[in-house]
């Protein structure tokens, strides 16, 4: 039986699907596509969790970072940026949807256009994850690590409710950045520096 997450400000509603044992990739995909108005994300253990649309301040600093972020990648030109809007399939299964992401533009380019055309077999080696009011910080925190121990070497959790923003490095502490102006990519992304003010 599939179980349907439903993210609510509050607590998730569960919706149990009885004539689906679990969801592969292709049933999610029709899934999606089937319900377009919907953000939709799966975890590693095939779990479907549709979120609400993003509150209105959460899309214009979502927007503020996937500008910042996409007028770096246009100048540096090693890779490829990517808004909330995508999901990507990650070596255990997982398909989230982070809030901004890059994936290095040798990585992306060994994908077929048919794998780019749906929710790609990649993790990203960037990832952005931005706190909501109906997020938890434990289940972002959780997210963040998944996003490493599938491959990314760098990520990023903002948490605008308390200013701070949780680094997450591969085989590293997660650092933790109180109330900082500016985030610096460093080595991963040589260049990128995020401007907090129109973040927090």
């Amino acid at each position: 039986m599939t179980t349907l997450l439903i993210q609510t400000q509050s607590v998730p509603l569960t919706v149990n699907l009885p004539s689906i044992k679990s969801m592969t990739t292709e049933q999610f995909y029709e899934f999606c596509q089937a319900n377009p108005d919907l953000r939709i994300e799966r975890s590693a253990s095939g779990e479907v969790i549709v979120m609400p649309p993003a509150f209105s301040d959460t899309g214009n600093h979502n927007f503020n970072i996937a500008v910042q972020l996409g007028n770096w990648a246009e100048q540096d030109g090693t890779g490829e940026a990517f808004d909330s809007s995508a999901g990507f399939t990650l070596p255990n299964g997982a398909i989230p949807s982070p809030d901004a992401a890059w994936i290095k533009l040798e990585r992306w380019n060994a994908l077929t256009d048919e794998q780019k055309a749906s929710f790609a077999p990649i993790c990203p080696d960037f990832a952005i994850e931005l706190r909501s009011q109906s997020d938890t910080l434990r289940g972002l925190q959780d997210k963040m690590r998944e996003y490493i121990a599938n491959g990314a070497s760098l990520g990023w959790l903002i948490d605008r409710q308390n200013r701070k923003v949780y680094i997450y490095r591969l085989n590293q502490e997660v650092e933790i950045l109180d109330d900082p102006e500016t985030v610096s990519g460093n080595s991963v992304l040589p260049g990128f520096v995020l401007q907090m003010a129109k973040i927090w």
